[in-house]
């Protein structure tokens, strides 16, 4: 394959990659296996983990520890400590963590961008196969939770607001530091250019 064929080759692959990302819809795809409540919660979950791996994309390297105020997280400790939680609180409905996996340092463990990404990617991997392992039957399971009950149906709605409010929380930061979160940029990029009118004159 000559140079140039091998160039617009990648170029066509490249841009389909980033349709297909720009594409992730449970709602319309549905999730295949997984029904009734825990789909609704998968569904929000996929949705979650789309924007939250191509913002932690689109966030420089150089960025990775920055914070808007010193009392406050840094994007890579936002980013784990959403990973440690898709770790920490799915083991409540029944899929314990990695064997291993340190999660009490994680959120302080790196600000490497490549090793923070790689390790928010595996925690949603982690998120979605445990909500597809967990039993219907379990959902109604009651537990001790911050003083008072819990089900298993409310540990699942507790990891999907949780998740929410870090990814607010981020892309306040990214748009502090002249980011566009990238669905907004897929929206923008689709919106025809306005043409702007000619003044109009006084009669």
């Amino acid at each position: 394959m000559k140079p140039f064929s091998q160039a617009l080759c990648s170029l066509v692959l490249t841009a389909a990659a980033v349709r297909v990302a720009a594409q992730v819809n449970p709602y319309k795809d549905g999730t295949p296996g997984v029904t009734g409540y825990r789909s609704e919660v998968l569904s929000e979950v996929i949705i979650q983990e789309d924007k939250f791996t191509r913002l932690a994309e689109a966030i420089p390297a150089a960025k990775y520890s920055w914070r808007p105020t010193a009392d406050v997280r840094s994007f890579a400790e936002v980013f784990l400590h959403v990973s440690a939680a898709n770790y920490n609180l799915y083991k409540l409905v029944g899929t314990p963590p990695p064997t291993g996996l340190d999660l009490k340092g994680l959120e302080k463990s790196t600000a490497d961008k490549a090793k923070v990404t790689a390790v928010l990617k595996d925690s949603f991997t982690h998120a979605r196969r445990a909500i597809a392992a967990m039993p219907d039957a379990d959902l109604e399971k009651s537990m001790d939770w911050f003083g008072g009950k819990n089900s298993e149906r409310g540990v699942l709605l507790f990891v999907v607001r949780h998740a929410a409010e870090h990814l607010g929380q981020s892309i306040a930061y990214a748009r502090f530091i002249g980011v566009v979160p990238p669905w907004t940029e897929d929206v923008q990029k689709q919106q025809p250019e306005k043409k702007e009118s000619p003044p109009k004159h006084k009669r």
